[in-house]
């Protein structure tokens, strides 16, 4: 895949980079490395008040950023701009909370007095350059999520991003530098898929994180597990939408469109699979069905725009072929199914009802604005929909029985239940899956302590 940037929204190729060579990369690992040594010495303080900048340049860049984000891969423009207003606030949370969050940690004395020690504690410490292999779904926030506990915990990034977004990955290199952090702190690495496993097995790399395909995972997994590098991976999603008799039925209905489309449905944390219970099931399917039918598909810089063009062609092609194996396995369609006539990767909003475990689309991820939607007889069978699935990164519940949030809370296999509302990252709180959607955890104090060194300091009596 070439690294350029193509317009999704025309298919017209804007800018095209050369990928760098190996002798460029050598130099930017020389570079990440040298930078390490002294990074890691200097203190949270100064840490934060270049974090603190790098959020005022974002909040000062967003119109600007926002249109780059939407040129690279067809967001809607006002979701592109809360993007970046998203990215600036996580920033300006870890600059505020990662001292108290890696704070050391001392237990009782008691507790280790039949040990020798006079005192005994536990520090957090950097491990050093960390390669981020990033997506294009959300190009500033993916990244950022990394980049903001990575950098304040005194560690230094290398990013390999998307290869459809290479403006963005560019600026992100330059929006740290910028903030003051030192050259080599962070950096971008224009280089393509088959260039990542060189990067990953080399020495002064001592972590990975990906957010990205289960293949992509599996790749990077396999290859960190040989060489023994810590990973945290972020895959893929299909999240289940619960709705139960004792829901508000309307407002789930409407919250579930959003929950579908944001990002032009490319999402993995987008509700993907809508599971009702019968006895709200005809409501809810019409309500549903009609939101979507409604919404406003075009330009993406345009504000009335509510869903754009896929990011690529390849990427519409792919979702047709999960709507037209089940249309052809006997799934029915509400709403869309069929993609318009010219120019750019735009697809419909699509609902498709009576879905069996035999379609594709039952078993594998659906990266754009299509539903699927089951009726369940009862809470259990509701479970069980749920998690028949090789997926498990969040979920939503809606019911007001407190009794049913507590088995769902129990009983689904996910990294987050989400009840009366849509599945959201934010930073206090942590954020991955399980099962095929990858394991450990991004955000929250659990985030910034995945690429620490977490050290047993022991003293003698």
């Amino acid at each position: 895949m070439p690294i350029a940037t193509v317009n999704p929204a025309n298919g017209e190729t804007l800018k095209t980079y050369q990928a760098m060579g190996e002798e460029e990369v050598e130099r930017r690992l020389q570079l990440a490395e040298a930078t390490f040594r002294t990074y890691r010495t200097t203190t949270f303080d100064e840490r934060a008040r270049m974090l603190h900048r790098a959020a005022d340049l974002l909040d000062e860049d967003q119109d600007e950023a926002a249109r780059m984000l939407t040129t690279e891969m067809g967001k809607p423009l006002r979701q592109a701009r809360a993007e970046a207003a998203k990215c600036a606030k996580a920033m300006r949370w870890y600059a505020d909370n990662a001292a108290d969050l890696l704070a050391d940690e001392e237990p009782d004395a008691s507790d280790v007095k039949d040990s020798g020690a006079s005192r005994a504690l536990v520090r957090y410490r950097p491990l050093g350059p960390v390669l981020a292999v990033m997506p294009w779904n959300f190009p500033l926030w993916q990244v950022v999520r990394f980049a903001a506990p990575a950098l304040m915990a005194g560690n230094v990034g290398l990013l390999k991003h998307a290869s459809n977004v290479p403006q963005t990955a560019l600026y992100l290199e330059d929006l740290f530098h910028r903030a003051g952090f030192p050259e080599g702190t962070f950096q971008t690495l224009l280089i393509g898929s088959a260039a990542v496993d060189d990067v990953l097995r080399d020495e002064r790399v001592r972590a990975a994180t990906l957010t990205g395909s289960e293949p992509a995972g599996r790749a990077v997994a396999s290859t960190a597990g040989e060489m023994i590098k810590k990973t945290v991976l972020e895959l893929g999603g299909s999240d289940p939408f619960v709705v139960m008799p004792s829901a508000d039925v309307e407002r789930a209905a409407q919250v579930a469109v959003t929950a579908r489309v944001q990002n032009n449905g490319q999402s993995c944390i987008a509700a993907k699979r809508f599971i009702v219970h019968t006895d709200v099931y005809d409501a809810f399917a019409e309500r549903f069905a009609a939101g979507m039918k409604a919404l406003t598909v075009g330009d993406p810089m345009e504000d009335g725009t509510d869903v754009g063009p896929l990011a690529s062609e390849q990427g519409r092609a792919d979702l047709e072929e999960l709507v037209d194996d089940a249309v052809r396995s006997g799934a029915t369609v509400l709403c869309g199914g069929e993609r318009p006539d010219g120019p750019g990767w735009f697809y419909p909003p699509t609902v498709l009802a009576d879905i069996t475990r035999e379609m594709r689309i039952h078993r594998e991820e659906a990266f754009g604005p299509v539903a699927t939607l089951y009726r369940a007889a009862d809470l259990d069978e509701a479970v069980l929909i749920a998690n028949d699935s090789p997926f498990g990164l969040s979920s939503n519940v809606w019911t007001r029985d407190e009794a049913e949030v507590d088995r769902f809370v129990r009983d689904l296999e996910a990294g987050g239940v989400f009840v009366n509302g849509m599945t959201a990252s934010h930073p206090a709180l942590p954020f991955g899956g399980v099962k095929r959607s990858g394991y450990g955890r991004e955000l929250s104090g659990h985030g910034i302590r995945e690429f620490c060194n977490i050290t047993t300091v022991w003293h003698g009596a």
